[in-house]
């Protein structure tokens, strides 16, 4: 207790950390999902609301530290300093409510605060625009305030407890099961996703999992379904590039596979498959896939003359001349 005392008094003697509440702070009214992964240990945030760039505003995250959602009448500060404070030792509850008490503004916000061990405080303001509320439930928060029907955070729960897949995917089902209640009384505009790792890497390239953001959407739930489901492929990708360069060809090859089971018809994902292929001598195999990409754009024929110099293709000149004519 001395120790939350302490540095509560230094946090609220600090006028960079005073909470004011401002009429122009952003409208960011929607549904979120603050939520821990049991499997990895990756903590993640996500949100949709009708208003631009939700995530610009409303999501924060910091590997090895916790996730933020702070929305209804946005006070953005929560994010950063809701961090600052979970990294000097705070838990999630304590955190918040040395916000709440020094934020003038406090009855207009809704936030979420989750840390490293699946511990969460939710606050919802009783000035928040009906229908609003919030549940809390084993490593995970679900808020969301002026909605057309008050159903949707116990769906949201329901949903991210109950859908089978993995962690991205629940937390997609939370928001389409938002959806499913008609959510936002205003409608859909935009959505994110941030899943950070459980622990600090050191490098903060590293330290991210996904950051997806759909800015202005009809259908931003949809799209950002969409955009997970491309960032898994595009994951194997980078994964087999990385068997590439270590010269694991077979690997690789199974990696690249996985990524085009995912989108079959997209050309690259096809061709760096072909390419290892190639690699492992299954020639007859990747010939006719690289002749239908040929056929569709003459550049990848162009690109695989040139990967022979890096060592990314290793054919004989005989076989490079058979893929040149196909």
């Amino acid at each position: 207790m001395k120790f939350f005392k302490f540095i509560l008094v230094a946090f609220l003697s600090q006028s960079l950390f005073s909470q004011v509440y401002k009429t122009s702070e952003p409208l960011a009214h929607t549904y979120s999902i603050v939520a821990r992964d049991t499997v990895t240990g990756n903590i993640a945030v996500a949100v949709q609301s009708h208003w631009f760039s939700v995530g610009s505003v409303v999501t924060y995250g910091k590997a090895g530290v916790g996730v933020v959602a702070t929305q209804s009448f946005v006070n953005p500060s929560y994010g950063p300093k809701g961090l600052a404070l979970m990294e000097q030792g705070l838990s999630p509850q304590q955190a918040l409510d040395v916000l709440l008490a020094n934020d003038s503004g406090e009855m207009f916000r809704q936030v979420a605060f989750l840390n490293t061990k699946g511990e969460v405080a939710t606050h919802t303001g009783s000035s928040c625009i009906e229908a609003a509320g919030h549940r809390q439930g084993r490593n995970f928060s679900v808020q969301a305030n002026m909605m057309l029907n008050n159903t949707v955070w116990d769906a949201m729960a329901k949903a991210f407890e109950t859908t089978k897949g993995d962690f991205s995917d629940r937390i997609i089902a939370a928001l389409k099961a938002a959806q499913g209640e008609k959510g936002d009384i205003r409608g859909s505009q935009s959505a994110a996703i941030l899943i950070v790792k459980p622990e600090a890497t050191g490098n903060s390239w590293e330290d991210i999992v996904m950051d997806l953001r759909v800015e202005d959407n009809p259908n931003p739930v949809e799209e950002l379904e969409r955009l997970v489901k491309v960032h898994k492929a595009y994951n194997f990708m980078n994964q087999g590039d990385l068997a590439m360069e270590a010269g694991d060809t077979k690997k690789a090859e199974a990696l690249y596979l996985s990524a085009q089971n995912l989108f079959p018809n997209n050309l690259e994902m096809k061709y760096w498959y072909a390419i290892n292929l190639l690699n492992n001598k299954e020639f007859e195999k990747a010939h006719p896939i690289l002749k239908d990409i040929f056929n569709q754009d003459a550049n990848w024929k162009t690109l695989t003359s040139r990967l022979i110099k890096n060592k990314l293709l290793i054919i004989s000149e005989s076989e490079l001349q058979k893929l040149m004519k196909l």
